[in-house]
């Protein structure tokens, strides 16, 4: 039943113009940042005074608004980036900057492992990539298995491969790179297993060591992409990973990758999801900062 009431709600939001459906995420976005006691903004509020500890209060509690609106946006957004048509769905990008080291990285042959921030539209970020490159990317199939169809569908309308997190989709990974491919992942999940902690704005964060790894096999380039929301329309950025994210010092390796998340953030940190319990596993001895 749940399931089905999502649906009927990504259905009619898929039928509103985006600057309507955005009107309604900075209105719920407000009224949450009025609750403090609601999970989503204690998590939010939380994250931002752990990252972000030289801001005054008011800052902060300016951030924690901006960022719960943007949060409500990213879900409120995806009736149009999931059931529209993909072309009319891409034809919201007013900008892509800095593509050129995307694709001189592919003309090397060995392929690109591109990362996806949990920052701005990542489903469009997804998208753009499965429209113009031959991609094999990572996703969690949801807890609710009713929308797994919807999603999944979605995800691939543009012509790329979506592959669940486990063993056989990490094969799918490099099987993709070996062929001079892009594998996706979204870099910013606490892994169950196979992770290492290192600083994300200065706080220990279980991070994923997969990309390392995956670099170090194949010798892929790796490149971080995210869709910001911007008056004009999305604009899509791709930079270079920092250096050392193919590292075989994993503790460095997933630094690395953390410093790349952060470098995305310049310029639009009220747009990643700072919802997310990324700090949720605590090194050992260490209590949880969530309540």
């Amino acid at each position: 039943m749940r399931a089905l009431l999502i649906k009927g709600l990504l259905y009619f939001l898929s039928w509103l113009p985006l600057n309507v459906v955005h009107k309604i995420a900075i209105f719920l976005g407000q009224q949450m940042a009025k609750r403090p006691k609601l999970r989503i903004t204690q998590a939010t509020s939380t994250n931002i005074s752990l990252c972000f500890p030289q801001l005054s209060s008011t800052e902060q509690d300016i951030l924690i608004t901006q960022s719960l609106i943007e949060t409500c946006k990213a879900f409120s957004e995806l009736g149009i980036l999931w059931l529209w048509k993909a072309d009319k769905v891409l034809k919201l990008i007013a900008t892509v900057s800095n593509e050129d080291c995307l694709q001189q990285a592919m003309q090397q042959g060995k392929g690109v492992i591109l990362l996806t921030p949990h920052l701005g539209a990542w489903e469009m970020a997804g998208l753009y990539a499965s429209k113009h490159y031959p991609l094999t990317a990572l996703y969690r199939p949801p807890k609710l298995l009713g929308l797994n169809k919807i999603i999944h569908t979605a995800r691939e309308r543009a012509g790329g491969s979506f592959v669940a997190t486990d063993k056989k989709g990490v094969r799918a990974l490099l099987q993709a790179l070996h062929q001079g491919e892009i594998a996706g992942i979204l870099p910013d999940q606490v892994p169950n297993s196979g992770g290492n902690f290192a600083p994300f704005f200065g706080i220990p964060a279980y991070t994923m060591s997969l990309v390392a790894r995956l670099a170090q096999k194949t010798n892929a380039k790796v490149i971080f992409t995210y869709a910001e929301r911007t008056e004009q329309g999305f604009h899509v950025h791709f930079l270079p990973a920092p250096k050392n994210i193919d590292s075989y010092d994993l503790e460095l390796a997933c630094t690395a990758l953390n410093q790349g998340v952060e470098q995305c953030l310049n310029g639009c940190r009220s747009q990643y999801q700072w919802s997310y319990k990324r700090f949720k596993r605590c090194p050992v001895g260490e209590e949880s900062v969530y309540e």
